[in-house]
């Protein structure tokens, strides 16, 4: 079996932003104000580590399977990709895929929080809802079916649901099970931290649909930009690349129900963080609706680029601010 067209259909840049999505929320918990752990231990590196894999494997998994379904569309859109020349057969991409999940799911199951890691007998016979972190990253599994599956619903072709999708697996979902590996989710502040990257996605996710319309339009997938066309898409989307950053601010002035302010990371950071993500979405959104129509025909147009940068900077800015 030839490495590279696998490799190809895995989409190696996509895979960065689930690892450090992962490792955000995780170190949100661990520099937040509930923190179960008294010293940094082997088993929580472990858990890491296992945790931040099987989210780029199941990103990986994800991608594939999207190509599967996808594949008439890709013949228009995206020639090239192993699938459409032939590289690698859709039933062993099926296969393959199938294989991956499985592998990105199934260690997850011993990735617990305090009191039930003290051993993997404690974390294997843990009650249900210590496995927190397997139970979410079960319904990402399912999200990715729901979007890409005809009998899953494929919300890839209704429209704004499509949105939905990708914003509840990668954004709101990912946050929760990073945090899972290291305190408990029966918190507001981690859901809190997960919707800010919901918001974003929600919107942002659009950028790569803009060079896809013919195809899409050809499949049956009503996008955004194939239902309301390239400027009305714009200017939908617009909100998602400057409010959700405003949530940072507003979670140090609202309360947990318990007392205490509902996010707990260093107030200063939270705040220079959002200066810089408000200032890049602004020029994102200088870029997208100068001319709304050169994104339906420019390939990874440099406001796709920014969202994924936008998107890494703020794990990575968000884990900062919890840990220092």
């Amino acid at each position: 079996m030839r490495l590279k067209p696998w490799v190809a259909m895995a989409r190696p840049f996509t895979l960065l932003p689930p690892l450090l999505g992962i490792l955000s929320g995780s170190a949100c918990a661990w520099g937040s104000a509930h923190n179960p752990y008294g010293a940094f231990t082997p088993g929580l590196l472990a858990a890491l580590g296992v945790g931040s894999l099987c989210a780029s494997l199941m990103n990986a998994a994800s991608n594939i399977i999207n190509q599967v379904y996808d594949l008439e569309i890709d013949r228009k859109n995206k020639p090239d990709r192993p699938l459409c020349t032939g590289e690698v057969s859709v039933k062993a991409a099926f296969r393959g895929s199938l294989v991956m999940y499985a592998l990105a799911v199934a260690p997850v199951w011993w990735v617990v929080a305090p009191p039930y890691d003290a051993s993997w007998t404690a974390r294997t016979f843990a009650p249900w809802h210590a496995h927190a972190c397997f139970w979410i990253y079960l319904g990402g599994l399912a999200c990715t079916f729901v979007y890409s599956a005809p009998g899953w619903g494929r919300t890839k072709a209704r429209g704004v649901w499509a949105n939905v999708t990708i914003a509840a697996a990668r954004g709101e979902l990912l946050k929760v099970a990073g945090w899972a590996m290291v305190a408990p989710v029966t918190l507001w502040e981690p859901w809190f931290l997960g919707a800010v990257f919901f918001f974003f996605l929600l919107g942002s996710a659009t950028t790569k649909d803009f060079s896809d319309m013919e195809g899409d339009r050809a499949g049956g997938c009503k996008t955004l930009p194939v239902e309301y066309g390239p400027k009305k898409a714009a200017w939908m989307i617009a909100p998602s690349f400057v409010l959700p950053w405003l949530l940072f601010p507003a979670g140090l002035l609202l309360g947990d129900g318990r007392g205490g302010k509902l996010l707990t990371g260093n107030p200063v950071l939270l705040l220079v963080l959002t200066g810089i993500l408000v200032a890049w979405g602004f020029y994102t959104l200088y870029l997208i609706l100068k001319n709304p129509d050169e994104l339906a025909y420019t390939e990874n147009h440099p406001s796709w680029t920014h969202m994924y940068g936008m998107m890494m900077a703020a794990q990575i800015g968000l884990g900062l601010a919890y840990l220092f």
